[in-house]
């Protein structure tokens, strides 16, 4: 039992910390921690890296189609990708599901996904590269691919003081 409750706040404490305050923008720090090679596989089944996104701000969030916050927050996800898309900025949606893509084809046609690419890990291999302690987590990585914010929990990617504050980041550089 005390196991039990000291897990839960080492949980907490570790995903409080992160998923502090995104309602005010995302967060930018000044110290940039480097972050593993992950690898993972298109919808067509060829092999992507992380480093692939180099020289684009990516906003790496790890899912799965049967975590009910993940499902609330995807179509929130594809309206920023197709908001602030394209040579600067990717949402990389990384699905861990064992499924692989045809369950996250399935749940990305039945809710109108149209604007994120497919990304599967089946293996989980990222989840635990990322040191993740639930889903969804979301990484915000600069241009060198390094993670400059980290969060655990869902968020309204789409609002407009979140894609106002990755405006800013994309103008001032975000290197």
């Amino acid at each position: 039992m005390a196991v039990l409750a000291a897990s839960t706040v080492v949980i907490y404490l570790a995903t409080s910390e992160r998923a502090a305050g995104p309602r005010s923008g995302v967060g930018w720090a000044n110290s940039p921690q480097p972050v593993p090679e992950i690898r993972f596989q298109g919808a067509d089944g060829k092999p992507h890296a992380l480093s692939d996104f180099r020289g684009k701000v990516v906003l790496l969030n790890v899912w799965a189609t049967w975590c009910a916050p993940c499902r609330k927050e995807m179509p929130a996800l594809d309206r920023l990708q197709q908001t602030l898309g394209g040579a600067e900025f990717e949402v990389v949606a990384l699905s861990i599901d064992g499924g692989g893509a045809a369950a996250v084809r399935r749940f990305y046609d039945e809710i109108g996904i149209r604007s994120l690419a497919l990304y599967v890990d089946p293996t989980m291999a990222a989840s635990g590269k990322l040191r993740t302690v639930g889903i969804p987590t979301t990484l915000l990585l600069d241009r060198e691919g390094r993670e400059r914010w980290h969060k655990t929990g869902p968020e309204e990617w789409d609002s407009p003081e979140i894609v106002e504050s990755l405006r800013a980041k994309l103008r001032g550089g975000a290197s």
